[in-house]
């Protein structure tokens, strides 16, 4: 059994919980400090992947708490669908 980081892709992206679990266990790999070079920047790289999603996700979370708790607005209860809000463009 290799100890060999798994190579970041888009289709290698866990649930939150499960990407931050991974994402602690590089943190405290790479503070180790006993592995190699190639593998530390594998391992780093794998780790900015994870924190990229772990950010992307909190900021859906994020908004979707918003536009779900929007005091102005009651009746604008709607799932968040980035996709459209970036296509809508700026509001105002």
């Amino acid at each position: 059994m290799s100890d060999q980081p798994e190579t970041p892709s888009a289709d290698n992206l866990p649930e939150f919980e499960s990407a931050l679990k991974e994402l602690e266990e590089i943190v405290e790999k790479l503070e180790n400090g006993e592995s190699s070079l190639k593998d530390s920047l594998e391992r780093f790289e794998r780790g900015v992947t994870l924190s990229r999603h772990c950010h992307s996700m909190l900021e859906q979370a994020r908004h979707t708490v918003t536009v779900l708790s929007d005091p102005d607005d009651p009746d604008s209860e709607r799932p968040y669908a980035p996709d459209a809000e970036a296509s809508a463009g700026p509001s105002g």
